[in-house]
């Protein structure tokens, strides 16, 4: 459990707060870029703050004080200038920078319009995503996480607005046992409740019965920090109940509120990302990526789409057929804010704890005045492509012979959306998947020619079976 002044200081994050000025030292992910292409002035919200994202007639990204210094008009109806955005009342224009360039109107021989400057946070775009720098200047480099530069791969993004502080859903990545229940037994009742269950789960392949093996011999739970967060993952033992003495890896941890699950290479890999919009609302992003292995050519993509992951039907009642649902389900029903202090935590939450004091470590860092964790600023020392487990992935995680028809399992259902699995997660909602099941068709198809090769170089070497 924590003090409820340690809970205040860990989950508010306005400006002035602990928290906000960490996240302030943080290139943040504020919209998918393919939104601008609907509508090129957006509202958004960011740390407590209410501004406007635009993308100018020229093309050039802003992001600026929510209302017009003139008459307090909201600019996200304000009109794309080549020079920046004009508002809609009587046409003033701010540049990307915050300046006041023109005020039509007045009389052009004052220097009126010089004397005024909005608020302005550099952006930038990567992967698809519109990243603001909302802290002290210099801006931090923009890091190159591997998913967001990973070639050869399809992409879509997911988001949501959760009305939930953002640490509620970043804890959920300090907790791997919690899928035994929430997608786990939690998913087999909800199957069972809509009627769906033989048709959606009756193959051993579907993720809900891995999940409920997860509980069998778990000997303890373990955390340790990385380069960039932490790691942390389940110990089992034999002795008591596992099929043998093992260590299973949870997904990685990357500072201050990413979680990275699969490795890059893998046919699906996704960042959770937790943007805190303010205390008590949280801007979820599913960054997901589909890669090809050597040898196959992903469908190639004309941008990178998004979607919004539904919380109720059309009817208002909860969808929770899907893993990220009930993740989402989980994180709203604690509350608005939680009261930790009332928390009675057990073997299974070793990683929250120390997902909490990495956190404080970081707060105080940036209390002395130094750059906290993962704040980057020489191009040389971080290369053209990080990854959050500190070194490159090794043999991606891939379709086997299994996914054709083999008698042995398939590894993992994120493997299989050409086979019916996408339905599993939020990914079902994006429209990027008609091109993820014809890229895992295509990774199939390889492997079993690549399979089939072997055999018969085999047979060449050694004589028929």
């Amino acid at each position: 459990m924590l003090t409820a002044e340690m809970n205040e200081r860990l989950t508010r994050v306005g400006p002035g707060t602990p928290g906000g000025e960490l996240m302030r030292r943080y290139w943040i992910p504020i919209c998918p870029e393919a939104q601008l292409d609907l509508n090129p002035v957006r509202k958004v919200r960011v740390l407590g703050e209410d501004l406007v994202l635009f993308r100018s007639a020229a093309g050039e990204l802003g992001l600026i004080g929510e209302r017009c210094l003139h008459r307090a008009v909201e600019l996200q109806h304000g009109i794309p200038d080549p020079e920046g955005l004009r508002c809609p009342y009587h046409g003033w224009l701010y540049g990307t920078d915050g300046r006041c360039l023109d005020t039509p109107l007045e009389d052009p021989r004052k220097t009126f319009k010089e004397q005024l400057r909005q608020t302005a946070y550099p952006v930038q775009a990567l992967g698809g995503l519109v990243f603001a720098y909302l802290g002290p200047q210099p801006a931090p480099l923009l890091p190159p996480w591997d998913l967001f530069v990973w070639p050869n791969a399809v992409r879509q993004i997911g988001i949501a607005v959760l009305d939930c502080n953002w640490l509620q859903c970043h804890e959920n990545t300090g907790d791997p046992t919690h899928s035994v229940y929430l997608h786990g037994h939690f998913f087999k009742y909800v199957l069972q409740r809509m009627g769906a269950y033989d048709e959606r789960a009756g193959s051993e392949t579907h993720t809900l019965h891995s999940r409920i093996r997860n509980a069998e011999g778990i000997k303890e739970l373990y955390a340790r920090a990385t380069p960039y967060g932490m790691e942390k993952g389940i110990v089992y033992a034999k002795e008591l109940g596992a099929e043998s003495d093992s260590v299973r890896r949870h997904s990685t941890v990357i500072f201050p509120f990413y979680t990275q699950t699969g490795s890059a290479g893998s046919p699906r890999s996704e960042y959770q990302i937790r943007v805190p919009m303010d205390d008590t609302h949280t801007y979820h992003i599913c960054y997901q990526v589909y890669a090809a292995p050597p040898g196959v050519d992903a469908p190639p993509q004309d941008g990178v789409p998004f979607y919004e992951a539904p919380l109720a039907d059309a009817d208002g009642h909860p969808i929770l057929d899907y893993v990220l649902a009930q993740d989402m389900l989980a994180w709203r029903a604690q509350g608005t804010i939680t009261d930790r202090s009332r928390e009675h935590l057990g073997r299974t939450d070793v990683p929250i704890a120390f997902l909490r004091r990495q956190l404080e470590a970081q707060l105080q860092c940036v209390e002395r005045g130094d750059d906290p964790m993962n704040v980057f600023r020489d191009v040389g020392a971080m290369g053209s492509m990080l990854h959050g487990s500190g070194a490159p992935p090794a043999v991606p995680e891939s379709m086997s012979a299994a996914h054709a028809g083999a008698s042995s399992a398939p590894a993992t259902f994120r493997a299989l959306y050409h086979r019916g699995f996408v339905l599993d997660d939020a990914d079902r909602y994006g429209p990027a998947v008609p091109l993820v099941q014809e890229l895992h068709r295509r990774i199939e198809a390889h492997l079993l020619a690549d399979g089939a090769a072997k055999r018969i170089a085999g047979r060449r070497v050694h004589g028929p079976d």
